[in-house]
């Protein structure tokens, strides 16, 4: 046995986090470096492609240098988002001269979008590889191996990798995800992801629940169900001819998320993404009844402004999300935590209409949220429809205000856990000082607190002491 680690570069806040995470591997011939950029998803894409190469010899290694194959598992949200990865080639280039039997592999929506124009553009991509065209990776290896680019972007009405276990990249031991879903049937104008990830599709969920039954088995303590638009779930069985389909047998998410909170008590629930439109009141009081599912919504607004809402084609305006708020608040109180995506300077945006999400922010008071302002992406609704027209310094300028409202918020909302006991899952040692541990309360806020006699995976009464921005300071009690 060795222990080696994959690099992984994750975007959050318009800036991109660089570290590594530890991997264990066995002994094999063939090296696999892997660098994952964007979203959730893309990460737990990555965990499903190294658990399909290993098994066929491949061993993770944390120096590209010394790789044999190196995959890129790309983004396409943004254009700053692709033009990182393009950067990222640059660093490939001296090897491949060296090396020509090395293969470059460019994997998720980027290659998705893209296709045969990255193997033009990028000359030193050998390997074109769509979200649901893993399987074939070790086909188009070794077609590649031989001389011949090889691509795949072909997207599937069926594929969810439900039968494949995913390696575990960079796991704490402590959280992990668990895709329930795959795909978008939204349809924002602003976004890719639906011509990049294909339809949506639902996982069978006898297989979600016993990779989180094996997962808590192993000392895991909290799963995330993952999807684009986890609220839309939706899995029923083949109807055969010995069977009608009187829908007894359909599973929603409401279904999917209790029957994941009856696994275990200690088994924290979390979800990611829900859309405004999608989440009922069924799930909340669902998230009422148990416990262990968090207290914690993540409910992207995008805008405060109804009419930039229809232009991005949400399918709801500010009152319709207001009342959701309102809904989550009276069910679930307002210990739940709550936090949004917004994005800034879309097409035709006035100043009156980003005055209305800054008032949007006031009036729901988000813990915390993810803000950009508004690139175009090529094929988007948006792109064909309306005019890119906002200058950029004034978005930049307008996202600057949403930050600086969001920070102000999120230190307001953090000082009113000052005083108050907060049952804390350890993830691990606090990044400053390996004499702290720190962990996330059920609403999301990351606690900071002595280590004392206290491990990783164990639930810690926190009193909360002081607080910055983004995290809570405290003793346990």
């Amino acid at each position: 046995m060795y222990f080696g680690n994959v690099f992984y570069i994750a975007e959050k806040d318009n800036q991109y986090h660089y570290q590594y995470y530890f991997l264990m591997y066995v002994k094999m011939n063939k090296k696999l470096y892997i660098e994952s950029y964007g979203c959730q998803m893309n990460f737990s894409d990555s965990e499903i492609v190294v658990s399909l190469l290993t098994k066929e010899g491949y061993e993770p290694v944390s120096d590209f240098q010394n790789a044999d194959l190196i995959l890129l598992n790309t983004c396409s949200i943004r254009e700053k988002a692709e033009q990182t990865v393009r950067n990222r080639l640059l660093h490939f280039h001296p090897l491949k001269r060296r090396n020509p039997e090395l293969l470059i592999g460019m994997l998720g929506c980027m290659a998705e979008r893209l296709k045969t124009k990255l193997l033009e553009e990028e000359k030193i991509v050998d390997i074109v590889v769509g979200p649901d065209a893993y399987r074939t990776l070790p086909s188009l290896i070794k077609e590649a191996s031989e001389g011949n680019k090889s691509i795949n972007t072909l997207l599937s009405r069926e594929e969810t990798y439900s039968d494949i276990e995913p390696v575990r990249l960079g796991s704490n031991g402590v959280t992990a995800f668990i895709s329930i879903m795959r795909g978008c049937d939204n349809m924002c104008s602003f976004c890719v992801v639906p011509f990049t990830r294909g339809r949506e599709r639902s996982r069978d969920p006898d297989s979600i629940i016993q990779e989180a039954k094996k997962l808590f088995i192993n000392g895991y303590r909290e799963v995330t169900l993952l999807g684009q638009n986890v609220d839309s779930y939706k899995w029923e069985p083949e109807i055969t001819d010995m069977q009608t389909n009187d829908g007894s047998a359909q599973v929603n998410f409401t279904h999917l998320l209790e029957m994941v909170a009856q696994i275990h008590p200690l088994l924290r629930v979390r979800f990611s993404t829900s859309h405004p439109k999608d989440i009922t009141n069924e799930v909340l009081h669902t998230m009422r009844r148990y416990e262990n599912i968090c207290k914690h919504i993540h409910l992207p607004v995008q805008s405060g402004s109804s009419r930039i809402l229809n232009l991005m084609n949400r399918t709801y305006n500010r009152e319709w999300y207001l009342e959701r708020i309102a809904s989550i608040k009276h069910i679930l109180g307002d210990a739940c935590g709550i936090s949004s995506d917004m994005i800034t300077g879309f097409c035709s945006e006035t100043e009156a209409e980003h005055g209305e999400t800054l008032s949007l922010m006031d009036i729901v008071k988000y813990d915390f949220s993810y803000m950009f302002y508004y690139s175009e992406r090529p094929n988007t609704l948006a792109a064909r429809k309306y005019a890119d027209d906002i200058p950029l310094d004034i978005k930049k300028r307008r996202l600057q205000e949403i930050i600086q409202k969001q920070n102000e918020i999120s230190l307001e909302q953090n000082k009113k856990e000052i005083g108050k006991t907060e049952k804390v899952l350890v993830e691990g040692t606090s990044k400053k000082s390996e004499e702290y541990l720190q962990g996330r309360t059920s609403a999301n806020k990351v606690v900071v607190f002595p280590k004392k006699q206290f491990i990783k995976g164990e639930y810690v009464d926190v009193l909360i002491k002081s607080c910055t921005t983004a995290t809570l300071l405290g003793e346990s009690v």
